[in-house]
């Protein structure tokens, strides 16, 4: 790897953030969600989000780029996976026959993760179908403990799993995009 970039922020506020309270989208004035539901919801909802910011203002190559080696992830690397991660949960809540990887059965080195504009286009694309069409799934079932699929798993478990699936790879994402152009934050 070439030189270290240096260390910024965007906030004014508050150095050690991203963004400025009033300009962060996960920010939210009132009262938390009321219910189990919506609690797990709102913390999807804001790991999403965290996920996007941590990739908004790079272009393909830098989402693309593999800046913690030896490790072959990248930013563009963690939303494909995100956006198969999304369809494989939606596999153990069906009945029926599974749907087929996203980007092939071995993807798991985010070799298929280059920097082309279209790729990047494509895995948001992908990302934003297949969250649609699980949290649509799940919307039909309002019971957390019901159980689903096969393996007969809980509503509440699969949520949850989603919750942790997210935080752990926006963790992720902190150090890849410090590495891409040093920027920081929460």
């Amino acid at each position: 790897m070439a030189e270290r970039p240096e260390r910024w922020t965007q906030a004014t506020v508050h150095p050690d953030m991203w963004a400025d309270p009033a300009d962060d989208p996960r920010n939210s004035e009132g009262p938390s969600p009321d219910g189990e539901r919506a609690t797990l919801a709102d913390f999807l909802t804001n790991y999403r989000l965290t996920l996007r910011m941590k990739c908004e203002g790079l272009d393909a190559e830098q989402l693309a780029r593999r800046s913690v080696p030896p490790s072959t992830m990248s930013l563009l690397g963690l939303v494909r996976h995100l956006a198969q991660v999304e369809r494989g949960w939606r596999n153990w809540i069906t009945e029926g026959e599974p749907l087929p990887k996203l980007y092939g059965a071995r993807d798991a080195d985010f070799g298929g993760a280059v920097a082309d504009p279209a790729v990047v286009a494509a895995a948001w694309r992908d990302l934003e179908r297949e969250q649609a069409a699980l949290d649509a799934e799940l919307a039909r079932h309002a019971d957390l403990g019901e159980r689903l699929g096969r393996q007969r798993i809980a509503v509440r478990e699969l949520q949850v799993h989603r919750v942790e699936e997210y935080a752990r790879h926006c963790g992720h994402a902190d150090l890849l995009r410090e590495c891409v152009d040093g920027r920081v934050g929460q």
